[in-house]
């Protein structure tokens, strides 16, 4: 007799061969050139940019940790809102002025740029660390999810261990295999997928439990008008001070993880790098469907409460609300839609990142392109496996490893900033501030906590890395005119204008 269980596996199991033909079938002779697997030629049209830069953000954290907040503060979960809708915006700016620079010089990482603008191999090898340091946790974060919804949704029988290793397979092989590309096709059709889920699966749980949306939240402003306001829910509060500044990390730091400025040098022109910015907030909307699942489950769960909040959606669609196992199944497959979507992205730039920006640049700068490439792609599967030891031991919850991460990413913002607008910047001071911020960032986050002020250690680390930056390049001697005019000035040329791309050399 089939079982339940089989059921649900049985969809999920042909959801991921599906995923796996779709990247296979996306590989293509530019596979094989570091250009074409890294940055897919540098054709990425609108509607695979938008859904790659959707899925870098919309992840396994998307189907979990954000209807936990949920679930477990109320309010202070509205921060994921804020800094979505938020998010983009300091790109309008960055963004075309990083993809001219890209395809003018040659750029493939984000530490191609700022190794270039101040002059040093070595901050390319700093950057490379910082990323990959970041990157770690929330890869690791896809797959706890993924481990964590194979196991509930089939009642144990496929273990954490299992699920967590048959996603990610899936995800190292095509992203072996076919590069960006691969993660393109894939990422278009995961995001659809994720999409439809949420919102089937936010109107199902309110209609089950309450016979709608607005009735949930009547009942839920009766019975528990905590959680509809800040702090939030007692034992769980979040400050002003915390809540404003996870959106303002989070914000700043969106823009700054390392596989945007990828996604950037792979954009066929600007004009799409501007479209997606404008039409990106479109993606808060999947957000809002997760959230009312753990708004449900604050009133559903509040006699026999979760010890885990990450498995409120689990428990209401898995146990409590009584779907049919088609249903837990296509559940099952969107949700891991969203993990293996950022997954994909994540091992594939902390791949590149960690051979071009640390092995290349920064030990052997000789080394032939096809051995890049294969270098490369040997390296998504380590990161990748280094990733998933560390998701059996299951550090911290999602939503803390997707903050800790933030973090770190966010002290590349003032070099950033720096190397288009602000021509005094000198190496001296973009390593005093990457070094000093990071430090302190570490120091709050792991040894010092709560950060003074309730203010986000990534914020405390990006105030310190913004005063020793201005500092400390004021206080030596400035750069070549003619180097810094290239970055300040030479970023405003529109790619109209550019000539052809070159590699280059002034690192």
């Amino acid at each position: 007799m089939i079982q339940d269980w089989m059921i649900v596996t049985g969809i999920t199991v042909a959801y991921l061969i599906f995923i796996l033909l779709i990247g296979l079938g996306a590989r293509s002779a530019q596979s094989s050139t570091l250009v074409g697997y890294v940055a897919g030629g540098r054709e990425i049209g609108l509607l695979i940019l938008f859904f790659i830069m959707g899925a870098e953000i919309f992840s396994a954290f998307t189907f979990l940790g954000a209807p936990g907040w949920a679930y477990s503060r109320g309010a202070p979960a509205f921060y994921i809102l804020a800094y979505v809708t938020l998010g983009l915006l300091p790109w309008w700016v960055l963004g075309p002025r990083t993809a001219r620079l890209g395809r003018r010089c040659g750029y493939l990482t984000q530490a191609d740029l700022m190794s270039d603008r101040y002059d040093s191999r070595w901050l390319s090898a700093i950057v490379a660390l910082v990323s990959v340091g970041a990157f770690i946790p929330y890869l690791t974060l896809q797959i706890t999810g993924s481990g964590y919804l194979f196991e509930f949704a089939t009642g144990g029988n496929v273990p954490f261990w299992l699920g967590a290793l048959a996603a990610f397979v899936v995800v190292t092989i095509y992203v072996y295999a076919s590069g960006l590309r691969g993660i393109g096709w894939t990422n278009l059709i995961q995001g659809i997928i994720m999409v439809v889920v949420a919102w089937f699966l936010g109107m199902a749980v309110a209609n089950r439990f309450f016979g709608g949306v607005g009735p949930m939240f009547q009942e839920l402003r009766d019975r528990a008008p905590e959680y509809l306001t800040l702090p939030g829910a007692e034992g769980q509060e979040m400050s002003w001070a915390a809540f404003s500044t996870a959106i303002l990390v989070s914000a700043i730091g969106f823009t700054m993880w390392p596989h945007l400025f990828m996604k950037s040098y792979g954009a066929d022109n600007e004009r799409t790098i501007k479209k997606t910015i404008v039409i990106y907030p479109l993606y808060a909307y999947l957000v809002v469907p997760v959230l009312i699942i753990g708004f449900a489950g604050v009133l559903v769960l509040q006699d026999n409460p979760l010890e885990n909040p990450d498995d409120v959606l689990l428990e209401l669609v898995v146990n409590v609300a009584d779907f049919s196992p088609w249903i837990i199944g296509i559940m099952l497959s969107g949700a891991l839609a969203a993990a293996m979507s950022t997954g994909s992205n994540l091992a594939h730039t902390a791949a590149t990142v960690l051979v071009r920006d640390l092995f290349v640049t920064g030990l052997n700068r000789g080394m032939p392109e096809r051995r890049v490439v294969l270098l490369t792609r040997v390296f998504v599967v380590v990161i990748s496996v280094v990733a998933y030891v560390l998701a059996l031991f299951n550090p911290a919850t999602l939503v803390g490893l997707l903050l800790g991460a933030y973090g770190a990413v966010v002290q590349f913002f003032p070099l950033i900033v720096a190397a288009f607008f602000w021509k005094r910047a000198t190496k001296a001071g973009a390593f005093a501030g990457l070094i000093g911020g990071s430090l302190v960032m570490l120091l709050f986050t792991f040894f010092i906590t709560p950060a003074p002020l309730d203010i986000h250690a990534g914020i405390w680390g990006l105030i310190v890395n913004t005063v020793l930056l201005i500092g400390v390049s004021l206080a030596t001697t400035p750069m070549p005119r003619g180097h810094v005019d290239r970055f300040v000035e030479g970023s405003k040329a529109s790619l109209d204008d550019l000539s052809e791309p070159r590699l280059s050399t002034a690192q």
